[in-house]
């Protein structure tokens, strides 16, 4: 067979004996994790709507607000501990589970060859998955079976060919750590050239529960029921259909498998690739690497750290993960995927940096799907949202919480070391990549503008308290997850919260269809204090008086006016862009998180310091943090499975290579070292421009943009390189673009 050797897909020369290595297919709802073992061909079935259920539904923000004036008075008056009452002696909650549904499984005969025990496969298996339509498929001595998850049919399709299979057919729910006291039905019903099986789960103590059904269709060959399956002899070929639905009651069989495509599999492959590949295909990363590299599988390929064509697959693998996992819902922890119901931290959506940084992609890779996805979070808990804000802070307007299970947007998250609840920055953080995705598109939804405005709410009820010095006081503030090192967590004027309030309400006032709110906003942010440069010269982390920096923390939350909202940046504000670059030297790395690595990668960007990106990036790929399914953990050794460095490594390369505003482009700000050519294509800027970039090693490279709508914007370029418009014959000044007419430019060094 023809094994891929380029960067649109990898593959593996035995099964996946660990759920964690097992390859990945999703339609942004339905997600599968395919071992590829011929003797007992799994398929673990995940749905982005399977969170158990452990009483945190039903929890809503406790009424605190008339507490809040108390607080504010005490901590402007110096004591450093208040906070800790504000919420005291609630416990902390997680929000429900996110977990596996079940595993289908296709077994044959005990000598059939497999290779997953850690035994040497037969020579001719692979294994493979291909990015660019999302189809898995394994190979072993005449026996291929192919999966992939609909994007058009919404529907998990598995093809298994071989002569005269004889196999036995099963759904099994039993995987790790499932609850003891599921209720388990399961029903088998013959069909014409096939059969059904549905497997019904029932949470303990709930009246919710998820059906999973699979339609069997044989080519040849004789179907029989055996024990609680099916079993399959002499069949050429099977066509497996799944599908899984949480939900209430009784779940109609008959009409579910009705509803189920009738199609044969190069049909449904056809009707879902057309809907796949091209998403996939707008955006790609092109090294100068080694084609023998290339051709190295996946768990080889990251024992290779230096590698451009690591890179270059991981770019791809990250884009398709992040493509794959969003849907109704953007990536969670996991992103769309895991094969444990004890997942880590409940598999939720972590707001408070996660689910931003591994989304960080979306607008300027092409991948609006996952925009729209993360839209839908987040109008889906508007209503939660202004809950938080009237219960917590007596307020009109908007609080998000910091974690959620993608049902609940109630804040939940009570505990000393983590006052969650006080973070009111949230709902500017999370509404920061929808503005994003409106000035890429060029279409705003109107329902931004509306969230706008509730964020701008809350912060004129909010903002009520001066500072000695006549400036707004932030209070309470608070910087996930960390704490000033003379004083507890809750405080005043986090610089997170002054940015996103200063952001937010200047950002509404842009698009307040009122003058008189226009107006009332821009003076409220006009007073809100500005940033602090501390003793050590760096952006502090708290822009209150006498609060002394920690800065070993796996966070850097206070650099958010860096990134992404570009308010702090070397060209209109160089003293304060040299004070953040200050602060991102003397932040350590703490735990050795993902996340924490990548976004150091994003913001070393922003400031055009190359070395630095590299050196975060090298953290992440000398670390061992991807598995051969090139998903990532959460720490080195592959340790906890987690979304973040596999979603968010394709926006840490981009940022490296190009950035943008709605009036800004930079050419090559932070090349990486060890990358001193390539090729990224199908970029979208901010200001509504697709870019392609060939940069080389004599430091020349050639941008071309293909504008969608006209636009005036001021070029930027790296260290020492002249730019100059081969379109125009002239050098760069600020230039003007129209729409459908493309402009090159060239760089050199000076």
């Amino acid at each position: 067979m023809t094994v891929r050797t380029h960067i649109d897909g990898t593959w593996e020369p035995r099964p996946a004996s660990r759920w964690e290595d097992a390859f990945l297919g999703g339609n942004g709802r339905h997600g599968a994790m395919v071992y590829g073992d011929p003797a007992d061909d799994r398929v673990v079935v995940n749905h982005h709507t399977l969170v158990r259920p452990n009483g945190s539904e039903h929890l809503r923000p406790p009424e605190l607000a008339d507490r809040l004036d108390q607080l504010q008075s005490d901590l402007l008056a110096g004591d450093t501990t208040a906070a800790e009452r504000f919420g005291a002696g609630r416990p902390l909650v997680w929000v429900q589970p996110f977990h596996p549904a079940f595993q289908t499984r296709i077994r044959s005969g005990p000598d059939t060859p497999s290779g997953s025990d850690g035994s040497d496969p037969p020579p001719d298996y692979r294994r493979t998955v291909d990015f660019t339509t999302g189809e898995i498929t394994a190979v072993c001595e005449g026996r291929r079976s192919q999966v992939f998850v609909s994007r058009a049919d919404d529907v998990i399709v598995q093809h298994v060919t071989g002569p005269g299979l004889a196999v036995d057919l099963t759904l099994d729910h039993a995987l790790p750590g499932a609850p003891p006291r599921l209720a388990i039905g399961r029903s088998t019903v013959l069909t014409p050239g096939g059969g059904r099986l549905s497997l019904r789960v029932g949470y303990p103590d709930s009246e919710l529960a998820y059906t999973g059904v699979t339609v069997v269709r044989a080519d040849g060959g004789r179907v029989s029921v055996a024990g609680e399956g099916l079993r399959v002899e002499g069949a050429r070929s099977l066509l497996l259909l799944t599908r899984v639905r949480r939900h209430t009651g009784a779940l109609d069989l008959a009409a579910e498998c009705a509803a189920l495509p009738q199609d044969d599999y190069p049909t449904l492959l056809a009707r879902h690739r057309a809907l796949h590949r091209p998403a996939f295909q707008r955006a790609s990363l092109t090294l100068d690497a080694d084609p023998a590299e290339r051709a190295l599988p996946g768990s080889e390929l990251v024992r290779r750290p230096g590698s451009p064509a690591l890179l270059e697959r991981l770019f791809a693998a990250g884009r398709y993960h992040l493509f794959s996992s969003s849907g109704v819902l953007p990536p969670r922890l996991t992103g769309l995927w895991t094969g444990d119901w004890d997942t880590a931290w409940s598999g939720a959506f972590t707001t408070n940096a996660n689910l931003n940084l591994q989304i960080a992609s979306a607008a300027a890779a092409a991948l609006p799907e996952v925009s729209e996805a993360h839209a839908s979070l987040v109008y889906g808990q508007l209503a939660d949202w202004r809950d938080n804000a009237r219960a917590l802070f007596g307020a009109r307007g908007i609080v998000a919480p910091s974690h959620t299970d993608g049902e609940s947007g109630h804040t939940r998250h009570y505990q000393r070391a983590y006052p969650l609840h006080l973070w009111t920055a949230g709902a500017d953080w999370l509404l920061e990549p929808l503005v994003e995705h409106a000035e890429t598109s060029g279409a705003t939804d109107p329902r931004l503008v509306d969230a706008l405005h509730e964020v701008a709410l809350f912060y004129e009820d909010f903002l009520t308290r001066t500072a000695p010095d006549g400036t707004v006081a932030l209070v309470p503030s608070y910087s996930p997850e960390n704490r000033p090192a003379n004083a507890s967590w809750g405080t005043v004027n986090a610089t997170m919260d002054l940015a996103a309030a200063r952001h937010a309400l200047t950002t509404s006032a842009d698009r307040s269809p009122t003058a008189p709110a226009s107006a009332r906003r821009r003076e409220l942010a006009a007073r809100l204090p500005g940033y602090r440069v501390n003793v050590d010269g760096a952006l502090a982390e708290w822009a209150w008086p006498g609060l002394e920096e920690t800065y070993d923390h796996r966070h850097l939350s206070h650099l958010y006016p860096v990134w992404p909202l570009d308010a702090v940046n070397p060209y209109d504000t160089p003293e304060l862009a040299a004070a953040a670059h200050r602060a991102l030297e003397l932040r350590g790395s703490e735990n050795d998180s993902a996340h924490g690595h990548l976004h150091h990668a994003l913001i070393a960007a922003r400031l055009r310091d190359g070395a630095r990106v590299t050196a975060a990036l090298d953290a992440v790929l000398a670390g061992d943090f991807f598995h051969d399914s090139l998903m990532s953990a959460h720490y080195p050794s592959r340790n906890v499975y987690n979304a973040d460095a596999a979603h968010a490594l394709p926006a840490a390369v981009i940022e490296s290579l190009v950035q943008s505003t709605s009036d800004r482009l930079v050419l090559l700000p932070a090349p990486l070292a060890g990358c001193p050519s390539g090729e990224l294509r199908g970029v979208r800027t901010r200001f509504g421009a697709g870019l392609d970039l060939r940069w080389n090693a004599d430091g020349t490279a050639t941008a071309v943009l293909h504008p969608t709508r006209d636009a005036r914007i001021d070029v930027r370029t790296g260290h020492g390189s002249i730019l100059t418009d081969s379109s125009a014959g002239n050098t760069v000044a600020p230039l003007e673009l129209t729409a459908g007419v493309d402009r090159v430019l060239d760089l050199r060094r000076r």
